[in-house]
């Protein structure tokens, strides 16, 4: 089966990054995940609009400026985390690091990918305002919905108490908190 990307200039996308074997290597590794996204933006132009970080996935509501470089984006944060990532020790990630045209042509174990990441990434092109809303509100509900907390406002590594300031979300949305008494057979 032969996979194709969609793009649609002007669209958000969403991005879900898995690392092998589900290892819990992202929180761990923040700092070192951070700087990877700004590496990614000296070469490319995008706007993380919703994102969660979990231990063993990230969740990213993107849009990018050319929509033809979202696979290229997702690759250089790839390719900086693997290769700069040297287990739980402090990381060195001075240097910016865009991958060349070759370094995307070797493969999974060429790029220094160390194993790090899934080798393919789900993507979804999100089609109206609807939609898009839907997906950010998944998105910070996932970290309930794995059972790390039990608000969207405990979990420190999403874009929630921004979306809170903004006016997006009462702080105490998605609060099941007082349902979990109930018992439903």
């Amino acid at each position: 089966m032969n996979y194709r990307r969609v793009f649609i200039q002007n669209s958000y996308l969403h991005i879900i990054i898995l690392s092998y074997q589900r290892k819990p290597v992202f929180i761990e590794n923040i700092n070192l995940l951070k700087q990877a996204v700004k590496n990614a933006k000296i070469y490319f132009d995008f706007e993380i609009v919703a994102g969660c970080i979990l231990p063993d996935h990230i969740h990213l509501v993107l849009k990018p400026e050319n929509i033809k470089e979202y696979p290229r984006i997702i690759t250089s944060i790839k390719y900086y985390f693997s290769r700069n990532y040297v287990g739980l020790e402090s990381p060195t990630y001075n240097t910016p690091v865009c991958p060349t045209y070759n370094d995307l042509k070797q493969g999974y174990k060429n790029k220094s990918e160390k194993g790090i990441f899934q080798h393919r990434y789900y993507e979804h092109t999100i089609v109206d305002e609807n939609e898009l809303n839907t997906i950010i509100d998944y998105i910070h509900y996932n970290p309930i919905k794995h059972g790390y907390v039990k608000m969207a406002k405990d979990w420190e590594y999403s874009t929630f108490k921004n979306f809170v300031k903004d006016g997006y979300y009462d702080e105490n949305w998605c609060d099941f908190s007082r349902c979990e008494d109930l018992d439903y057979e």
